[in-house]
């Protein structure tokens, strides 16, 4: 079976954010990247397809040379080879596109990645992926089992689970709950060695016309100061949530 992860090289949510350019750019300097979570538990889960079922696990992502030490960290922690698409992300369906060539051209059997990153948080990519390709499509996916090209996932929805059954090739969308956190893997100074020496691709981007752009950044409004009510002057409260809060 061959896997592809798709992997997104996202800021750490400890980091500072910032905008320049009249907040037209992202402001990266002193910014931490690192894999994004969400993909993080879908590389996981390759990994144990790979050691228990023999699978190869290739990861790819869409960016510029910046985002190469997140590739080599996911080889160090097991995939057999990485794949960069050089070209800057510009919106979710432009990524799609890029990984739809990638996925057309390599055969892959599976295709796992997380339901969204957490620096757009669009959600979007996967989905378009499994069009673009024609395969399969599982969202938000907590549990996920392949016995030959038999696929059983189980997903999240409004007030439960629902356990699907499918057949490859397939793309799945995890979501924290597809592996255990515990199970989440550190690279080890052999596996950080041997990154070096696995190959990894660079490929030209798909041309096609780019038919959405970034206007400006807004960062949230700083929260207010809270008031403190006492436990029995409910009059106040109330008079706060009707004439300041207005939601009464």
């Amino acid at each position: 079976m061959k896997i592809l992860v798709c992997i997104s090289h996202v800021p750490d949510t400890t980091s500072k954010i910032n905008f320049s350019d009249n907040d037209t750019k992202f402001d990266t300097n002193g910014v931490q990247f690192v894999i994004n979570p969400l993909d993080e538990f879908a590389l996981t889960r390759a990994m144990w397809f790979k050691e228990k079922q023999g699978a190869s696990v290739t990861v790819v992502t869409v960016g510029d040379v910046s985002v190469e030490p997140t590739l080599r960290k996911a080889l160090a922690i097991g995939a057999d080879d990485a794949i960069r698409v050089d070209t800057k992300a510009t919106d979710g369906f432009y990524v799609a596109k890029q990984l739809a060539e990638v996925v057309n051209n390599g055969g892959y059997d599976l295709v796992l990645a997380g339901k969204e990153s957490i620096d757009y948080n669009g959600g979007m990519v996967p989905g378009m992926l499994s069009e673009l390709c024609g395969y399969g499509f599982v969202n938000a996916c907590i549990s996920l089992e392949v016995t030959e090209n038999s696929v059983v996932a189980q997903r999240e929805i409004d007030g439960g689970k629902e356990t699907m059954e499918g057949s490859l090739p397939m793309v799945v969308a995890g979501q924290k709950g597809l592996v255990e956190e515990k199970d989440l893997r550190i690279p080890n100074m052999r596996g950080i060695m041997m990154a070096r020496k696995k190959p990894l691709q660079v490929f030209p981007p798909v041309e096609f016309a780019v038919t959405s752009s970034t206007l400006k950044y807004e960062k949230p409004e700083a929260k207010g100061a809270c008031k403190i009510i006492d436990a029995g002057n409910l009059d106040e409260l109330i008079g706060l949530l009707h004439n300041e809060a207005k939601v009464i």
